[in-house]
């Protein structure tokens, strides 16, 4: 995923690649294709052709569940991950954070129709990287049970996984220190049809009573689907057009700075320690860092570099209180947090996950600052893994 993502990320035409792969998967039926299949699976879920692309890794996955990432030299780690089916925010993409280095990842795709396979091969550390969904939550409970005899340390305990959902986390985080998060309500069509109707029941739609709103499918990311409703026949509009059916209400927060731009970051905790991923500033409330305008301005990546460069005695301290409780609440080895700051100060939490992609992917002539501060995020998470590889060795 990480080499096929990190192309598709700078502008690479993938297409020479995907015929390349559909040849030689032609070439060598059987077994020996399932590699060529996962990787075309990969490729097509980037060109945005994913129907198409879960079929194809239904196909690999029929042929082998089990894949190994050589290390980049010798090893000086092996990580087994447990993966699930699916697209590509599945699962957390450890490849990325082992990509280039010592460490030999293994990846293991379970699910109902994937029995567990008989021999696993040897590994130090094993980590659960099955993100939350809807669908993931019998593999998470299954798991759950499969970790208490798991003959190594397991990474990323799944029954903590399974409450990163976006109503559990609001629900978890409402009374943490420093923290401002709106509870996020999952609601039928029907409530949401109601609500647009001009009904306005307390018990319906929590804190959601006064517009403007934010409103999302379950289980969407990236922005998929979301809107911020400011009236009820704008949330009409969107249900017209929009036949999930159910979905998250939020409330929105205003989280512009003086400057009139909206910031967004995205921190990694790892060991419960916070490290900068990115930053991005817009005009618009919804940010993703691909539509922030970084590459076209440098003066927004001076102040990311800035960020960066003052993390620990800046945004991290700023925050200390709030990032801890997250920590202790959400009791996670690994996760990742999309937030920014209100206007009084506290951390604005959007989303707390396990399976977001914390990369390494920008080119380094326009982004120098981001490699050593990913290099940083990397040797803290193989340090995570040797030192709970360590506690299974005898003393």
């Amino acid at each position: 995923m990480a080499a096929l993502m990190t192309q598709a990320f700078r502008g690479v035409d993938l297409t020479p690649i995907g015929n390349e792969l559909i040849e030689r998967a032609g070439k060598h039926p059987g077994a020996e294709s399932a590699a060529t299949l996962l990787d075309l699976s990969i490729l097509l879920h980037l060109k945005g052709s994913h129907d198409i692309a879960l079929s194809v890794q239904a196909q690999a996955l029929q042929l082998r569940q089990i894949y190994t990432l050589p290390a980049a030299r010798e090893p000086a780690i092996r990580l087994l991950a447990f993966m699930t089916p699916g697209d590509l925010s599945a699962n957390t993409p450890l490849e990325f954070l082992a990509q280039g280095s010592d460490i030999e990842l293994t990846l293991l795709y379970l699910s109902p129709t994937l029995p567990f396979p008989q021999q696993v091969p040897e590994h130090d550390v094993a980590f659960v990287a099955v993100g939350e969904s809807e669908s993931s939550q019998p593999l998470l409970h299954a798991l759950s049970e499969l970790a208490k005899i798991w003959p190594r340390p397991v990474l990323n305990a799944p029954e903590r996984i399974a409450r990163l959902s976006r109503s559990e986390v609001s629900r978890l985080l409402a009374d943490a220190p420093g923290v401002a998060i709106p509870h996020a309500a999952r609601v039928s069509r029907e409530q949401l049809q109601r609500l647009a109707a001009g009904e306005h029941p307390a018990d319906m739609l929590p804190d959601t009573s006064d517009y403007p709103i934010i409103v999302r499918p379950l289980d969407s990311h990236a922005g998929k689907g979301l809107i911020k409703a400011e009236a009820a026949e704008s949330l009409a509009s969107y249900l017209e057009v929009h036949s999930e059916p159910e979905f998250f209400v939020a409330r929105f927060v205003d989280y512009r700075g003086d400057d009139g731009l909206f910031r967004k970051y995205r921190i990694v905790l790892i060991d419960g320690k916070p490290y900068a991923s990115h930053m991005a500033l817009s005009d618009h409330w919804m940010i993703h860092y691909l539509n922030g305008g970084m590459t076209e301005s440098a003066e927004k990546r001076a102040e990311e570099a800035l960020f960066m460069e003052r993390f620990d005695t800046g945004f991290a301290a700023r925050h200390k209180q709030a990032l801890e409780a997250i920590h202790e609440r959400m009791g996670l080895d690994y996760l990742v947090i999309d937030c920014a700051e209100t206007r009084d100060g506290e951390l604005l939490v959007f989303e707390v996950d396990s399976s977001a992609v914390v990369h390494a992917m920008d080119p380094e002539d326009l982004f120098p600052y981001k490699r050593p501060q990913m290099e940083k995020v990397f040797a803290a998470f193989k340090a995570l893994l040797q030192k709970t590889a360590a506690r299974s060795c005898p003393a």
